[in-house]
């Protein structure tokens, strides 16, 4: 008989661990460009952070899912922590020195980024031999509330200490990251690292997850469509309504109510999706998002309104949610246990390589044609997307989960009882979790 989560040992303390890291990390999200402009002034250098972290992010990404498939995952969560633990506490004792150099800010925002890199892919491996594949879905909806809990209330809390003392969210985020790293060490599952392998850093290697996704038409469609196309779309679309509705940067009001309203369709999303069962609706889930995105896109084109705008993108958002919970828990069962890591940071490379081009697309869009050919447009593009993913006969069958019964799928357990070794969701997050501050970007959102 399959142990319910809420009797799940393991999955409790890597689900705590996460929301002490999520937490923590968010507090200081907000206070690190904060800093930056308070030390030297300049927007330019603030913004240089978020450059640095997000190239080194997509320069390891790959090498990291390799490394989460070549260690033993436990032991290689760790010596993340314990980095992520030692570059928060150097900046958060150079901001309560009164002296932060930028070339410190730029090499802790790197080292965060390639330690978020490999902890991601670990997680995603652990996390399989912690949960059994029929409860895949509600683990990740479950680790996905958690994250947009701690997203909502982290920066309020970041900000408030900032206030008090710059130091203070840094001191914050370290904390978290040392009650994170007990967690994980109490942790009794492990994972098997492989036995036999190539070079480390081949080509073979660092190509094997996108190799893997490829060669499956529905992931492979899914992820170009849905997971880049998508991405791109729907970050144009936000960002044309935060800045249309923000009355060219003189009220931060419609704006802000744009993007409190899709962090809470995010929220929704993740505490509805153990109802819905995502995993076994992801197809339908996946065709519903895009074509409510495409309504969205329309009805903001024709209805200036704040209000309007903000719910549209709560309930796209919320759908969102939903139907990426359903996909990234099929993608964990269907993969073969030796390759969760690479085909995790694959897929998360595939997501991420054009999501910072979304906000420059639909600013670009806003200044050439106005608000209302810059939501009309962005439509277009969503529109073509929801036409391939409805009607392309590669998006149509999913695949089947790999036989488990091999010896290169079953997790080698440590002392005592160890839980069924079948079964993240990102941790569900399009950024690793325990990125320090220094290497997340200071933005709304996955």
């Amino acid at each position: 008989m399959t142990t319910p989560l809420r009797g799940n040992r393991d999955f409790r303390l890597l689900w705590l661990s996460g929301l002490f890291a999520v937490l923590g990390g968010q507090m200081s999200a907000l206070a690190l460009p904060l800093l930056v402009l308070k030390e030297t002034g300049s927007a330019v250098q603030a913004g240089a952070i978020g450059t640095v972290s997000v190239g080194a992010v997509l320069i390891t990404m790959l090498p990291g899912g390799v490394m989460a498939d070549r260690v033993e995952r436990r032991r290689l969560m760790r010596i993340c922590d314990v980095g992520s633990l030692i570059v928060v506490t150097a900046l958060a004792a150079a901001v309560w020195s009164g002296h932060v150099p930028m070339t410190l800010v730029l090499l802790c925002a790197a080292a965060g980024a390639v330690i978020g890199s490999v902890y991601g892919p670990a997680v995603f491996g652990l996390m399989r031999a912690v949960v059994p594949a029929d409860q895949m879905g509600t683990a990740t909806a479950r680790l996905q509330a958690r994250t947009q809990t701690a997203r909502l209330v982290g920066p309020l809390v970041g900000g408030a200490l900032f206030g008090i003392h710059p130091a203070l969210p840094f001191a914050a985020e370290a904390l978290g990251l040392f009650l994170s790293t007990v967690c994980v060490a109490l942790v009794r599952t492990r994972s098997r690292a492989r036995a036999k392998a190539g070079a480390v850093f081949s080509r073979r290697e660092l190509t094997a997850g996108l190799t893997f996704l490829w060669g499956l038409p529905y992931l492979r469609t899914v992820l170009l469509v849905f997971g880049l196309g998508m991405n791109f779309a729907f970050g144009a679309l936000t960002f044309t309504a935060l800045t249309a509705f923000s009355d060219g940067g003189r009220s931060g009001v419609g704006g802000g109510f744009v993007l409190t309203c899709v962090s809470a369709g995010a929220l929704s999303g993740a505490l509805l999706a153990p109802r819905i069962r995502p995993a076994r609706h992801s197809r339908i889930l996946i065709v519903a998002t895009c074509w409510t995105c495409v309504a969205a896109a329309g009805v903001m084109a024709w209805v200036s309104r704040p209000v309007v705008a903000g719910l549209m993108c709560a309930l796209t958002m919320c759908l969102s949610t939903i139907a990426s919970i359903g996909f990234l828990s099929k993608l964990l069962v269907v993969t073969p246990e030796e390759k969760v890591g690479r085909v995790q940071s694959a897929a998360g490379f595939l997501s991420s390589m054009v999501q910072p081009f979304g906000p420059l697309a639909g600013g670009a869009l806003l200044t050439a044609f106005g608000a209302r050919w810059a939501f009309a447009l962005t439509g277009c593009v969503l529109a073509l997307s929801a036409l391939v993913v409805t009607f392309a006969p590669s998006a149509r069958t999913e695949p089947a989960p790999p036989d488990e019964a091999s010896p290169a799928g079953t997790p080698e357990p440590a002392a005592g009882p160890a839980p069924a070794d079948d079964g993240p969701g990102p941790v569900p997050t399009t950024g690793p979790e325990h990125t320090p501050a220094a290497a997340r970007r200071a933005v709304p959102g996955d």
